[in-house]
């Protein structure tokens, strides 16, 4: 992670008026730097020992959700995964469907399409909505393919 991104995010942070501690520093850098939605787990293993605590990350991650850095989405399997998109870029957070890969867990933003409008009655507050489409991504579709050739042959 370069200095100006190191920097961007502290700006960012600043700017939303949240403390911009490492722990915070390093997830939403982390979170910029993959830019797909990734559960506290996956956060945790990229961070190679330099993780804070599970209780830091996920008061972390809720944190940048309630303050709109990030955006989150539960997939098939109940995990909440966490995204951040850089300020700039169009379409984030949220407001998009996300596909997940049921071989994998790998789950990417759909960031081209957007989520249609809703009405909904005029006393309820709405929290949030999501689409999550599933399948087989790209990489392992191809595994599944060139094993079910493997047993048909």
């Amino acid at each position: 992670m370069n200095m100006r991104t190191t920097m961007n995010a502290e700006k960012i942070l600043t700017l939303k008026n949240i403390r911009p501690t490492q722990a915070r520093r390093q997830i939403l850098e982390l979170l910029y730097r993959e830019a797909c939605p990734l559960t506290a787990g996956e956060i945790i293993a990229l961070q190679k020992g330099k993780a804070a605590d599970r209780v830091t990350i996920y008061r972390t991650l809720y944190t940048l959700a309630e303050c709109g850095l990030v955006h989150q989405v539960q997939g098939l399997d109940g995990a909440w995964r966490f995204c951040a998109h850089p300020p700039a870029k169009h379409g984030c957070p949220g407001n998009h469907p996300h596909f997940l890969c049921r071989e994998c867990g790998r789950m990417i933003c759909l960031t081209k399409q957007k989520l249609s409008w809703v009405e909904v009655p005029a006393d309820v507050e709405v929290k949030g909505k999501q689409l999550v489409i599933y399948g087989f991504c790209s990489s392992c579709a191809r595994k599944k393919k060139r094993g079910n050739r493997k047993t048909n042959n």
